[in-house]
């Protein structure tokens, strides 16, 4: 049993790794395209099909682009800082459910998720916090007057928005009454009324709005991105990095992007559950959505806008039908469908930060840290006192 437990959770950590370093690569491509549409472009289409093949040419000029270590900086912080950047960033997902339990044969029972620890909440909090030292440390070994600007400005932002963010998620714990991101993911079962942003006595939407402003501060994401505003500090903190070391931040960022949307699933969306109960049909909701997709893909197909259409969106559309006859078999089923709705509503969070950077612009730094202290504070220590109140009287 534990070799069985031991090869296990090495196939795991394989498949997390794999798919989370995939999505990191191809969040960025779908960031570029939705911006594009945003600002009427066509975005990344040169290197394969629609630019599908961009994330990899990117990757590619990183690691071969040369890397250069300007002879004014700290050498040892100035090649640490993009170290602990990414690796605090990619810790967290470690504790994050992406769905049910399910019975791998001749293994046992297992649940989609690599560990869970009864803090896992704090624990996220704790790696999330200690991110902002790569950015401290890459502004301040950099020896540049912008790179150091930025890092002081990431410190004191994080810094401030970490606490709204502490008292946003203190409201639903109090409702679920646990820290572990697998029980507040079981208490949450049922409908959408169980969810935490919908759940009596005590509806957390103000909580979830809170958590998701904090989010963007977290992240350093538009309108929030002060700490690497090209317009002002030539592009902030990794002013002097290249090759990997920059894509190390990049990545650091994005990966960031995906802890805190799936936190957000997490603590106030319903987990991996559906909108209505199974018993009800939600189990044919993804088999609805890649047969429609696959249609319209197939039928743009034949009219195409673009001569290489012809070809790729059939393709799509066959593999959107192939995916939805995957979703009927009856032994996938139970395991394929709860990572969909979870991975589902994480999308929409993570289309919602892509959207809020093609359409807002950036706030000025002393904004940035007013709306902290004299906004966001106050609302969610008042939400948190009004949570505890119903809590205990119902």
């Amino acid at each position: 049993m534990p070799i069985n437990f031991l090869v296990l959770s090495l196939i795991k950590a394989g498949l997390v790794a794999f798919v989370l370093m995939t999505t990191l690569a191809y969040l960025q491509w779908i960031e570029r395209k939705v911006i594009a549409h945003i600002q009427l472009r066509v975005g990344p289409r040169r290197v394969g099909p629609h630019g599908l093949l961009q994330p990899l040419a990117d990757v590619i000029k990183l690691l071969t682009k040369e890397d250069m270590i300007p002879s004014h900086v700290n050498r040892v912080f100035y090649i640490l800082a993009p170290f602990l950047a990414v690796t605090f960033a990619l810790i967290s997902i470690s504790v994050i459910p992406f769905g049910s339990e399910i019975d791998v044969p001749g293994v046992g029972k297992t649940w989609m998720q690599l560990t869970d620890i009864n803090i896992g909440v704090l624990f996220v909090l704790g790696i999330s916090g200690m991110g902002v030292y790569g950015v401290a440390l890459a502004g301040w070994a950099s020896n540049n007057k912008y790179s150091l600007m930025g890092g002081l400005r990431s410190s004191a932002q994080m810094i401030s928005y970490e606490l709204p963010m502490a008292l946003a998620i203190a409201a639903p714990l109090l409702i679920v009454n646990t820290l572990s991101f697998r029980e507040i993911g079981l208490k949450q079962a049922g409908s959408i009324l169980n969810w935490n942003i919908l759940t009596l006595p005590a509806p957390q939407v103000v909580s979830f709005i809170l958590f998701l402003i904090a989010a963007f501060a977290e992240t350093n994401r538009v309108p929030f991105d002060l700490p690497e505003a090209e317009n002002e500090l030539v592009a902030g903190f990794h002013t002097e990095y290249s090759s990997m070391k920059f894509a190390s931040f990049f990545m650091a960022e994005y990966a960031n992007m995906v802890t805190v949307c799936c936190v957000a699933t997490l603590l106030y969306l319903g987990a991996w559950h559906p909108v209505w109960p199974a018993a009800y049909g939600s189990n044919f909701v993804p088999v609805a959505l890649f047969v429609a997709s696959g249609i319209v893909c197939i039928m743009h197909g034949l009219n195409p806008a673009r001569p290489f259409d012809r070809i790729t969106l059939p393709i799509a559309g066959v593999i959107s039908l192939g995916l939805a006859g995957v979703f009927l078999v009856p032994i996938l089923q139970p395991i394929i469908t709860p990572v969909f709705w979870f991975t589902s509503k994480v999308g929409i969070l993570l289309f919602i930060f892509i959207w809020v950077r093609g359409t807002l612009p950036r706030f000025r730094y002393d904004q940035l840290m007013r709306f902290a202290w004299t906004f966001m504070f106050p609302v969610a220590l008042l939400n948190l006192l009004i949570t505890g109140l119903l809590v205990a009287l119902f």
